[in-house]
């Protein structure tokens, strides 16, 4: 191996030989000819752009065109994603968290924030028996709401974020559902599958549907729609073209439990009046018989059968009780003796000795709407004639009227 100036030969040369002399660095030439060389090999400019070739340019990009529809779609996302929370059940607001960390819960429904003050609404069904549940943002933050209202018989639910004083929430404002008609175009927006902050897009498929809630009562004025509403979505928005909230989502008709495009909303028009009074009373003051449980039943009788509600459970301090309707009764059943010869006996209720309520003001009701409903019609302090079955163990069944004074629905 020889070594000139600027310049390696190599003959022969092994790898660790090749190893060695790419280690070894050329001497600095300052020699016009090689400062000429250098420049030759640096990067060709374009003179008319002043940049090398070869090395991109930053172009800035033009905005992209959207056409009517998507900037609606886009306009309604942007107004009323951040109010839409994950809801998570918890039991008590402590178990939001737990030795200081959040507690790891996954998210079983929706909610939508209506107050700056930080209410939200979702459904009953989500929340379930919880004392207090974990809402989760769209930024990913969480922090615990209060349950203050609810109200079974249309599936809603009221809560309050826990929050410091003075914070302020992003909240969509309520729409007119008496507007709507087939046809129209809704959002909605919730978490299916645990997958936050989905928007589907569809049409209004037909108004006042009818929908039974787990109490079996009856919600009346459904807004039935195709826009993708899946197991998630419960209790978030369901949005009209100006991104106002025009229906709570409740439930899909659906035999694989995902959406096949009949997904049921409670309409705006019912929930916002009962907000208010969800969260001044924690519940909606109705006119109440005092009867907590009732159970649709035919008897047979001489005329052939006879249907109605068989009275099972009644608020030992309400209506019913004061007007003296009768619930299933413990009654001693002999079941044979003993070797002595005693009677031995079993207790057990007796459900043909509970009332059987077959109209009321003289109008026939076969089932827990029914009665329900012509009762909301009237007002606390009105009296209302129920129409009963009554089986006196000793006289027999016979038909008799009892008057009840109605009450304001108990908060305690």
């Amino acid at each position: 191996m020889s070594k000139s100036k600027g310049t390696l030969l190599l003959s022969g040369a092994s790898l660790a030989a090749l190893v060695l002399i790419a280690m070894v660095a050329p001497e600095e030439d300052t020699s016009p000819s090689s400062s000429n060389a250098q420049a030759a090999q640096a990067a060709p400019v374009n003179k008319k752009l002043a940049t090398p070739v070869g090395v991109p340019k930053t172009v800035k990009a033009s905005p992209v065109s959207l056409t009517p529809d998507e900037k609606v779609n886009v306009s309604v996302y942007e107004k009323s994603y951040k109010a839409v929370v994950n809801i998570a059940p918890l039991q008590t607001a402590e178990q939001v968290y737990f030795y200081g960390h959040e507690a790891q819960q996954e998210g079983i429904g929706s909610g939508v924030v209506i107050s700056a003050e930080g209410h939200l609404v979702t459904n009953n069904h989500v929340i379930g028996d919880s004392e207090a549940v974990k809402v989760t943002f769209f930024d990913g933050s969480s922090l615990p709401a209060r349950v203050i209202g609810v109200d079974p018989s249309n599936d809603l639910a009221v809560l309050k974020i826990e929050a410091q004083a003075g914070k302020k929430f992003s909240f969509v404002e309520w729409g007119d559902s008496s507007n709507l008609q087939p046809g129209r175009r809704v959002f909605a927006i919730g978490n299916p599958f645990g997958l936050d902050h989905t928007m589907t897009a569809g049409i209004v498929s037909s108004l006042n549907r009818t929908f039974q809630t787990p109490n079996k009562r009856v919600i009346k004025g459904i807004i039935q729609t195709d826009a993708a509403i899946n197991p998630g979505n419960s209790g978030g928005p369901l949005l009209d073209t100006q991104g106002k909230v025009i229906g709570i989502t409740t439930a899909i008709l659906s035999r694989s439990g995902s959406s096949s495009g009949i997904g049921l909303a409670i309409p705006s028009n019912i929930t916002k009046t009962l907000v208010p009074e969800l969260i001044l009373h924690g519940v909606v003051r109705r006119p109440d018989l005092g009867i907590m449980v009732l159970h649709p039943e035919g008897v047979r009788v001489q005329t052939g059968v006879l249907a109605g509600l068989r009275v099972i459970q009644i608020d030992p301090k309400g209506p019913a009780t004061e007007a003296g309707l009768r619930v299933p009764r413990l009654v001693n059943y002999p079941i044979g003796k003993t070797a002595s010869g005693k009677i031995m006996y079993i207790k057990q209720y007796d459900r043909s000795l509970a009332d059987l309520i077959v109209a009321v003001d003289n109008i026939q009701v076969r089932n827990v709407d029914d009665l329900f409903t012509y009762i909301e019609k009237k007002s606390a302090g009105q009296v209302v004639n129920l129409t009963v079955l009554r089986n006196d163990a000793d006289k027999g069944p016979k038909i008799t009227k009892i008057p009840v004074k109605l009450a304001v629905t108990r908060t305690d």
